[in-house]
């Protein structure tokens, strides 16, 4: 892919100037001890869902039902989402906040259900909220059961405590085969310390990459927390890895970086054209 192309989509060009300022350090994208695929079949965490390693984000800039991926209309994201499952990329990554839960419906009418794993997020707080979302998000994406429900961009040091009838709905909606997994995605360091403690969390969409950009913390700290995450058996799922753009001009480097971490399960990265998609794909290939 031409630099050029890069630049057309607003997450993956509006920082590259002064990214180019930072400097990555070669120790912080080592040799890679073997390959990896875009494709390869990975297992998140303890949950029995085996899925891509790489999962294909429709949040880029998303907020208020709207994303760059939205932008692109259902078809085009459809097809976009169809294309990289061609390539083996069964991981779907959307959320209310998006608006892409139209696109991934459109894109589920084409594959087999039991092949691919969709997670979406709520912003919701409170369990009758929760609960007219696990009904509405079903009939949005045009599936019986949801894979992966997170609650979305957590950031209350006590959340586990103050969300507890929350999650209790979750638990519940789990049970019953509506969902087949649940967890949350943070955004303070508290949050994620919270989350890291709570035997609750099956998944979790951690922010993370090599210089620290939208991040919750450090990245050494971040990846601490990462670590005990690991080991509890929790699947972890990382985001941000290009930092929203300011790592742009620096894929290669950052995707070696991810890789080589061995906390992420998976992770995902919202590609805005086939060329863009396609393009990571070879670059996490060549890493």
């Amino acid at each position: 892919m031409k630099r050029r192309e890069f630049l057309i989509g607003a997450s993956w060009g509006l920082a590259a100037a002064w990214a180019g300022a930072k400097v990555l350090p070669a120790s912080l994208a080592p040799s890679l001890p073997r390959k990896f695929s875009a494709a390869d079949t990975v297992l998140l965490g303890k949950t029995g869902i085996r899925t891509s390693r790489l999962a294909m984000g429709t949040g880029t800039v998303g907020f208020g039902h709207h994303s760059n991926q939205s932008a692109l209309g259902v078809q085009g994201l459809s097809r976009l989402l169809l294309n990289g499952y061609d390539h083996g990329l069964l991981f779907f990554d959307t959320a209310d906040a998006y608006g892409t839960h139209p696109h991934v419906a459109e894109a589920l009418k084409h594959v087999p259900r039991d092949k691919v794993t969709v997670l979406t997020k709520s912003w919701s707080r409170e369990p009758a909220a929760m609960r007219a979302d696990l009904d509405r998000f079903r009939r949005e994406l045009g599936t019986d059961y949801i894979d992966i429900f997170l609650m979305h961009c957590l950031s209350d040091t006590d959340w586990t405590k103050r969300y507890r009838r929350v999650m209790d709905v979750l638990s519940e909606a789990k049970e019953k085969g509506i969902i087949r997994a649940h967890g949350c995605s943070c955004h303070t360091i508290g949050a994620l310390r919270a989350a890291a403690q709570s035997p609750w969390v099956e998944v979790d969409l951690v922010r993370v990459n090599p210089i620290g950009s939208h991040m919750d913390a450090d990245p050494q700290a971040v990846l601490n927390l990462l670590r005990s995450m690991k080991a509890a058996g929790k699947a972890v799922v990382g985001m941000k890895i290009l930092g929203q753009g300011d790592l742009s001009s620096r894929q290669d480097e950052a995707l070696k970086y991810a890789l080589s971490l061995g906390v992420l399960d998976a992770f995902t990265i919202g590609a805005e054209s086939k060329s863009q998609q396609e393009d990571l794909i070879r670059r996490i290939a060549a890493a």
